[in-house]
């Protein structure tokens, strides 16, 4: 529950999808693109290979559109860079500048051709039929960064299993950011998601770098056998997890649209699908809790949500996600009954035991490269916690750590754990000191400090 380290577990593979041989394989129409093609080509000349990997379709398919384009006097081509068609410069013609000019009008998207709703739903199917089921031991390892007992282990199992939502609520400072973000990497695996989306012509952007990872081996193969070529209008990502805060807002639920490129944005729960969408620090958004689960009580309940389009048309996606609360508040404040219905599983995370407390303290110090003891713990449970009656909280190794590795660069000297650093870094961390000295004390500990040494 403290250490922010990444333990990726893999999970059945979604199969990619094939590469689009015809223009009807896309989902597109002829027109759709030939308008992408000529908005790409508004901006310079480019050979047909790269306008090729521009709108992420095979030149094989673009080359009779371009020479049809040609025909109409809407492209030239203005020299060659290598043998074939592929290599041609094609540029725009006057009149296909007007042209462009119209098509951007309409939208100002450019980039990898949309997919069509009927194909994201197919893989959003897939997606769900290729999770597998968690067991104690993917669990224990999706978490291996954290300290986390056995007891919450048998709650947020049976959790991820069932799909449904999750409600994690408790005091502040025990990770439920860190566990709600490791329902994600216990899922583990990766899957694909489209740049964008074609609903009746209008585009929705889906792939984000800011809510999605892509694999590391994208666009790069170790395999012997070369595979398949696949659909390159689909990124392949890590599952996704997605977190928001008190920045969240009803209009970040609905499709976004910018007036001025002309085109939408998917939503956050869209982004999320197929993975985590974690809502930290509920009850203190921007806005009231009742309105996002008004927002959220049919999706929760029907698995699928309802979205409109700037022209009023109303469509209906998967809500394939696994939606995680967290809050320090009092669950029954914030939702009544009907909703925390919807929400069946509620775990409790409360404070960590002294042993766990050890435990998270010492892997804080292994990340850190210092050297632990126990007798660290046993000095701040009786100088810092039991004469104040102050709990221990999961996160108050990290920090009082960072606080002590902070104060040893300031005075020039390895970081190394001394109890006048401890003693330093709880006075500046702690708002409510104990009175004076009077903490039971070992014998050994009772000496004067003496010129910042390591005591343990």
């Amino acid at each position: 529950m403290a250490i922010n380290a990444l333990a990726q577990v893999t999970s059945d593979e979604i199969a990619a999808p094939p590469l689009p041989r015809t223009v009807a394989e896309t989902g597109l129409s002829i027109d759709q693109i030939e308008q992408l093609s000529i908005k790409t080509l508004y901006a310079g000349e480019l050979s047909g290979v790269t306008l090729a990997d521009r709108v992420c379709l095979p030149y094989s398919m673009l080359e009779p559109l371009i020479e049809r384009l040609r025909a109409e006097r809407l492209v030239e081509v203005r020299g060659a860079t290598g043998s074939g068609t592929a290599g041609y410069r094609y540029a725009l013609t006057d009149l296909g500048r007007d042209r462009a000019r119209q098509f951007l009008e309409i939208n100002r998207y450019i980039g990898p051709a949309p997919v069509s709703l009927a194909s994201y739903l197919t893989m959003m199917a897939d997606v769900r039929q290729a999770r597998g089921s968690i067991d104690l031991d993917r669990l224990q390892k999706g978490f291996s960064h954290l300290v986390v007992p056995d007891a919450l282990f048998d709650q947020l199992g049976p959790a991820i299993n069932s799909g449904k939502a999750v409600f994690l609520y408790g005091p502040p400072g025990n990770g439920k950011t860190m566990i709600g973000e490791g329902l994600g990497r216990a899922l583990g695996g990766d899957l694909f998601v489209p740049h964008a989306i074609d609903v009746e012509g209008q585009i929705i952007t889906m792939y984000d770098p800011i809510c999605h990872e892509i694999c590391d081996e994208e666009g790069v193969s170790s395999r012997l056998i070369a595979e398949a070529p696949r659909d390159r209008r689909w990124v392949r990502i890590r599952r996704p997890v997605i977190v928001v805060g008190g920045e969240l807002t009803l209009a970040m639920l609905d499709l976004t649209f910018n007036p001025i490129s002309k085109y939408h944005e998917a939503p956050l729960q869209l982004k999320a699908n197929g993975g985590v969408l974690l809502v930290d620090d509920f009850g203190r958004q921007r806005m009231r809790p009742e309105d996002l689960l008004n927002r959220w009580i049919v999706p929760l309940e029907s698995r699928v949500d309802y979205l409109t389009l700037h022209s009023g048309k109303k469509l209906q996606v998967p809500f394939d996600v696994l939606s995680v609360f967290a809050t320090n508040l009092d669950p029954a404040s914030l939702a009544d009954e009907a909703f925390l219905r919807r929400i069946p599983y509620k775990i409790a995370v409360g404070d960590p035991t002294v042993e766990q407390f050890t435990r998270i303290f010492e892997m804080n110090c292994e990340r850190r490269q210092l050297r632990f003891h126990q007798v660290m713990v046993a000095y701040l449970h009786r100088r810092f916690y039991r004469p104040a009656g102050r709990p221990m909280r999961a996160c108050h190794p990290r920090d009082l750590l960072d606080q002590v590795t902070a104060l040893c660069r300031y005075r020039g000297i390895k970081p190394v754990i001394t109890r006048e650093l401890i003693d330093a870094a709880c006075a500046s961390y702690f708002v409510d000191q104990p009175n004076g000295n009077s903490a039971e004390m070992h014998p050994s500990e009772a000496h004067p400090i003496s010129g910042g040494e390591p005591l343990w």
